[in-house]
């Protein structure tokens, strides 16, 4: 669905420097298995967005990746292309809509991610799941999370996918890099957040990467695990 907006052209409301970052030893990926293997109590912060469509409700999966680099950890994610019809052009994790072979939440995230980008399932690691999360068209998407080692190959989808970068996981769970932005649609008013990062792209130039909506709430909602 197209944006009658720019996100990336709206004020910034606020920035949540006043909390803490997640501790680097807490961002290895032993830490990470730890934490999912034995969860604290916690609340997802961010569950449902503002429905502005009346589509049925359908279930979807992502997978949000976690590559394991020398300096870190470090989220593989992806640009859609601008054709689509949900979510055209925004970055997103690898993912999609539940089919009905898929055996569960887990099985729909590695299939979606290895038609996506080529990410085998036997290169990841899946060590937990966060909490659903409804976005505004109408998608219950579970967040599948997996530890995938330095030496994955990727086969991108040109229909799909137009990019995939990485993004280090510690910038992404600092909520000093956490934005906040507000915009009335339709007579309501809309929040999200947003995490933009300078990265290098696959030609090597500089780019600014927009982290937002569904993607950075699902982020919010680890780096809110991750700090319980």
């Amino acid at each position: 669905m197209a944006l009658s907006f720019d996100p990336q052209e709206l004020p910034v409301q606020s920035v949540d420097d006043h909390l803490p970052a997640v501790i680097a030893v807490e961002l290895q990926a032993e830490a990470m298995r730890r934490r999912f293997g034995r969860p604290p109590v916690w609340s997802p912060e961010i569950a449902v967005e503002r429905q502005f469509t009346g589509r049925k409700p359908t279930h979807a999966s992502v997978l949000v990746p976690l590559v394991e680099r020398d300096e870190g950890l470090a989220v593989l994610l992806t640009q859609r292309t601008d054709h689509l019809t949900d979510h055209p052009g925004q970055v997103s994790f690898p993912g999609g809509r539940a089919e009905p072979e898929d055996a569960d939440a887990v099985a729909t995230a590695l299939r979606e991610a290895q038609e996506e980008i080529g990410l085998s399932p036997d290169q990841v690691d899946v060590i937990g799941q966060l909490p659903t999360y409804t976005t505004g068209t109408g998608f219950i998407v579970t967040p599948v999370v997996g530890l995938v080692l330095p030496d994955f190959s990727i086969r991108i989808d040109p229909f799909e996918v137009a990019e995939v970068f990485e993004v280090p996981l510690s910038f992404l769970m600092n909520p000093a890099n956490h934005r906040w932005h507000a915009i009335e649609v339709n007579g309501s008013k809309r929040e999200f957040l947003s995490m933009p990062w300078m990265g290098v792209d696959a030609a090597g130039q500089a780019r600014r990467y927009f982290v937002w909506g569904a993607t950075a709430a699902m982020l919010r909602n680890l780096y809110r695990f991750l700090a319980a």
